[in-house]
């Protein structure tokens, strides 16, 4: 009995922000000293890095659970279904509704339970839960889903990853540049038979929560006279996460195609959390190198970084349904394409899924 993704959909801010945009910020270090390099300076050596070239912000007005209501109309639209129809409705993000300028996250009711009612779904038997495991959130529970059919508790779920992480940056902090805002979804259900070996082949996930756990966290601001011990804003060591993800999402890659019997060169597209270009790049010739071969193969993975940013769980199914709908130069999908989904974010969490179009 295998699960089959059978729409897509995603919201995609139309606020727009350019590295440009940056030219005034005054940037500190963690020990709260001024850097005193030139801005523009700092944004080409973090574009360089990154791939990053613009982002994403919601207006002011709009919710994460506002993004994921419309990511998952369009995929409840795409699917060609009745929302009414659906089992368990899982809404991954970290933040909750981060209303702007408040400083402050709200998460009750849950989001789940907001996107329901936005969707005008009215039967108590559609669960609908929120999911956090950082920016491997939507992958998981997309593996969730999976469970809940194969288990024959769902026949269909609604599996959706938003987040406005442009509300709880720190504006002096470099790293602030690299996230954004976003939602993205998918429709899973069970075959039925009629899809052949199509759907979720298998899946992997891990959490590294001893020393790892303190990668990604929520501090005080880097200025000196915004520092408050009332607002926090998210963290990153990045070389630390950057070292983790190398040494630990290629072997995750790895052990889930040997899960799902897969053999690497079978694969078509590598779906990677829009984390870091050359951070992913890395993984992906690591991964590769697992095999013996030194680069990866050319086009297999997508990326749409440079223009969106990161915004932690939305990346994949925005990513996924860019591909799927053939809106990513390039890049396209076609019926028995195998495909490895693949995420690393805070916990440390890491985790992987294999695919059959």
């Amino acid at each position: 009995m295998s699960a089959l993704i059978t729409g897509t959909g995603s919201y995609i801010p139309d606020k727009i922000r350019s590295n440009e945009d940056f030219a005034d910020a005054e940037f500190y270090t963690k020990d709260r000293q001024r850097i005193t390099n030139d801005t523009i300076d700092i944004i080409g050596k973090f574009e360089k890095i990154t791939g990053i070239a613009e982002r994403r912000y919601a207006r002011d007005h709009i919710n994460a659970s506002d993004m994921a209501a419309w990511a998952g109309a369009a995929a409840i639209e795409d699917a060609g279904i009745d929302a009414g129809s659906i089992d368990q409705l899982i809404v991954a993000h970290n933040f909750g509704d981060v209303v702007k300028n408040s400083w402050q996250t709200d998460a009750v009711p849950t989001l789940g339970s907001r996107v329901k009612r936005a969707l005008g779904i009215v039967s108590p038997a559609c669960v609908a839960y929120d999911l956090l495991f950082g920016c491997p959130g939507w992958l998981q529970g997309l593996i969730h889903a999976d469970a809940f059919i194969r288990a024959g508790l769902a026949k269909r779920c609604l599996v959706i990853g938003t987040e406005t992480l442009s509300r709880v940056i720190d504006p002096h902090d470099r790293d602030s540049m690299i996230y954004s805002d976003g939602a993205g979804a998918v429709i899973v259900e069970k075959a039925n038979g009629h899809s052949g070996d199509s759907g979720i082949l298998g899946s992997v996930s891990q959490t590294h929560a001893f020393d790892e756990s303190t990668y990604i966290t929520m501090e005080e601001s880097y200025c000196p006279p915004d520092n408050s011990s009332s607002v926090r804003y998210l963290k990153m060591q990045g070389r630390k996460v950057y070292e983790f993800a190398l040494s630990t999402v290629p072997l995750a890659m790895k052990a889930c195609l040997e899960v799902c019997k897969v053999e690497f060169n079978e694969l078509k597209k590598i779906f990677i959390h829009q984390a870091n270009e050359k951070m992913d790049a890395a993984i992906v010739r690591a991964f590769y190198q697992l095999f013996g071969c030194q680069q990866a193969p050319e086009g297999i993975m997508p990326m749409n970084i440079r223009e969106l940013g990161n915004s932690s769980v939305a990346t994949i199914p925005t990513l996924f349904d860019m591909v799927r709908r053939a809106a990513l130069p390039g890049h396209r999908l076609n019926p028995g394409d195998i495909v490895l989904f693949a995420s690393v974010g805070a916990g440390m969490n890491v985790n992987a899924v294999c695919y059959r179009i």
